[in-house]
């Protein structure tokens, strides 16, 4: 990159004044690589949370379903699903951390009451009731975890993008300008000398032709004195 720009002292302004953009934005990116890391570490400890309770409630929910289906059997547990008229209600929003904008996930209408549920109190037992709170729960936990999980990897994917951004700017760019600033000050220093030598040049010559003329002058005034002396002495 260095041989591809012109060594002018405009052209070494241009670049220093890129040097320090890039510095400062290098500097700028590494403090929100930081801080995107620590951010993510946190939702990375709130997602290991999410995970222990959502294989929790898993679990409870399959042994409750598997119990009501032994006690009360298939066919009153479908019927018991499929009497649910209310489903739960999803909404998204979004929010912002450090410029990544993760969503926000809020669910209604996910846990009921009795008497919410649709099916009748009298045909049913608390088997099939305790089956149907455990799966409330779970679809929670998944809601929830929905939210962690794809809030940690818009983060992840915001720190790799930050990262090579960084080191962009720290392998690629910053170097190749530090080499045409170098390069730059090495031609203008030269051409600074070369100046320098051929002012000392035109300054010789120009010395050595006004000492030629000087004794070309002296060389001259010997005639010069013995026409005056000849014009004296006629005179008188």
């Amino acid at each position: 990159m260095a041989t591809d720009v012109k060594p002018t002292r405009k052209e070494l302004m241009a670049i220093e004044d890129r040097i320090e953009l890039s510095e400062r934005g290098h500097g700028t990116l590494e403090q929100k690589r930081d801080g995107l890391i620590m951010e993510f570490m946190d939702i990375l400890d709130r997602a290991q949370d999410v995970r222990g309770e959502l294989t929790s409630d898993y679990e409870e929910a399959q042994r409750t379903i598997n119990m009501a289906r032994a006690m009360e059997g298939d066919v009153a547990v479908r019927g018991a699903a499929a009497a649910l008229q209310e489903h739960p209600e999803i909404t998204t929003e979004s929010k912002n951390i450090m410029g990544v904008v993760v969503p926000q996930i809020e669910s209604s209408r996910v846990s009921k009451s009795l008497d919410q549920r649709g099916y009748g109190l009298m045909g049913t037992s608390a088997r099939i009731d305790e089956a149907a709170e455990a799966y409330e729960d779970l679809l929670e936990s998944i809601i929830l975890a929905a939210e962690v999980e794809t809030a940690m990897k818009k983060m992840l994917e915001e720190i790799e993008t930050t990262k090579r951004r960084v080191n962009a700017l720290e392998f690629k760019l910053l170097p190749d300008l530090y080499e045409s600033e170098e390069y730059i000050e090495q031609k203008l220093e030269e051409q600074e000398r070369e100046e320098i030598f051929r002012m000392k040049k035109i300054k010789d010559k120009k010395e050595a032709e006004e000492a030629e003329d000087a004794a070309a002058a002296e060389e001259a005034d010997p005639f010069v004195d013995a026409d005056v002396q000849e014009s004296v002495a006629g005179g008188n």
